[in-house]
């Protein structure tokens, strides 16, 4: 029997879930992807291994699953370096990641198919059989995997943030997110803001380096880190708690620039008035390369998380969709959208094999993160949160929980003493 597996969506979720799939013995494996390079908004993301990202890192490594970061590893300008609140950070370089990561993809033999917007289904008998493209190609399959993101389009960043504010993920050119999900009929839900508003902003923005002083490039090159003071009358406390990414919510994010080296110049606040940001020493004729509107804003996320089981199955719509990614919950980060993709792409296979689905079991860190986030999302004020392994809520519990370590051997020893070690590097079928 041959079997083929789709995944829609080629961030960094849906490029995990189809190397796991197709590692799961997957005869074939389709990544369609609506814009014309994969990773999505990690084009501009960079950020690994920071506090418990390591330890879910090295879990992934030592499940068997470690092809993607080690790219992300092959590519960081820096390693085990410190900024205010994280320790031991690698800074992938985001001008080089996705090509990396497609040659992977290719090597593992995984059809990529670029520009190819998914905007309908075809169902027999309660199951997904086709997705159809923007362009009216029909792509068959067996299992699929929702990995479209929670982000846009234009009207969601209108009604619920400042405006279209030309962002990565770029809606006008080339169409908005379409949830498969919803597609399907699945009771999707929006993430909220700690006021209990729609959305949240994403977190960073992206600076052009040539328009820095040249003293500030050169310490961002050196040593991957800036720190400068901003001017006391600018210091605005209220736009920490807009972000997404609340491990980013200290004073120190508000009281100075914190910028990061990741081939462009990371400032890690949502947004900052241009005419405010050149008034700091050595910016003054700075300019935003993400977002172009980034004087108002960031770009709105978390517009539709699917219900799902912790094998990433989703609940309703149809029998063979799995989800992962942002679409998956409340996460922030590359790290933990990957943890989620190689679930998903690995029960995809075991579905198809007949065989029961993995669970990750609580004893892990990544296994943790999944079923945690299900369980708070139950909840009202579950739904107001954010969970990323490198801080704030779900890094918490995992130092509540002793799961948070940077000894190798301890992790390899959790994962054997769970059975699963190299489990995803094993075929099912």
């Amino acid at each position: 029997m041959s079997t083929r597996v789709v995944v829609v969506g080629g961030g960094w979720s849906g490029c995990s879930a189809a190397m796991a799939a197709k590692k799961a013995g997957a005869d074939e494996v389709v990544l369609l992807e609506r814009s014309d390079d994969l990773l999505g908004a990690g084009m501009v993301g960079g950020i690994m291994r920071n506090n418990g990202r390591w330890t879910a890192t090295e879990e992934m490594f030592a499940l068997g699953h470690g092809e993607l970061f080690q790219v992300c590893d092959d590519n960081s300008r820096h390693k085990n370096f410190e900024f205010p609140g994280h320790k031991h950070a690698s800074l992938y370089d985001v001008n080089t990641i996705s090509a990396g990561v497609r040659q992977t993809l290719l090597e593992h033999g995984i059809e990529i198919w670029l520009i190819s917007r998914v905007n309908d289904i075809s169902r027999t008998n309660g199951s997904i059989d086709a997705v159809i493209l923007e362009s009216g190609v029909r792509i068959d399959g067996d299992i699929f995997i929702d990995c479209t993101g929670t982000s846009g389009g234009q009207s969601y960043c209108t009604d619920y943030g400042s405006g279209c504010v030309m962002c990565i993920v770029r809606c006008p050119t080339f169409g908005p997110r379409v949830s498969l999900a919803g597609l399907a009929g699945v009771d999707e839900k929006p993430g909220k803001k700690a006021d209990g508003t729609i959305g949240a902003m994403s977190g960073s923005c992206k600076l052009n380096k040539e328009t820095m002083a040249p003293d500030i490039v050169k310490q961002l090159d050196d040593t991957g880190l800036a720190i400068i003071p901003i001017p006391d009358h600018l210091v605005n406390m209220k736009k920490l708690s807009a972000k997404a990414c609340q491990q980013y919510a200290s004073p120190e994010y508000a009281e100075n620039l914190i910028i990061l080296d990741t081939g462009q110049a990371k400032l890690m606040t949502s947004y900052m008035p241009l005419h405010e940001l050149r008034q700091v020493p050595g910016f003054e004729r700075v300019r935003y390369e993400d977002p172009y509107a980034g004087t108002v804003g960031n770009s709105m996320r978390y517009a539709a998380l699917s219900p799902r089981e912790d094998s990433m199955k989703v609940i309703g719509g149809a029998d063979n969709l799995f989800c992962a990614g942002e679409k998956s919950g409340l996460l922030v980060g590359h790290t933990e959208v990957m943890v989620s993709g190689a679930i998903a792409g690995h029960n995809a296979v075991r579905t198809l094999a007949g065989e029961d689905l993995l669970e990750l079991p609580d004893s892990l860190a990544a296994g943790h993160a999944i079923s945690f986030v299900r369980e708070q999302m139950a909840t009202e004020a579950g739904m107001g949160k954010k969970y990323t392994f490198s801080g704030s809520v779900l890094f918490n519990s995992m130092l509540e929980r002793n799961l948070y370590t940077t000894d190798k051997d301890v992790i390899a020893d959790r994962v054997a003493a769970a059975g699963m070690t190299n489990v995803f590097a094993t075929k099912v079928i």
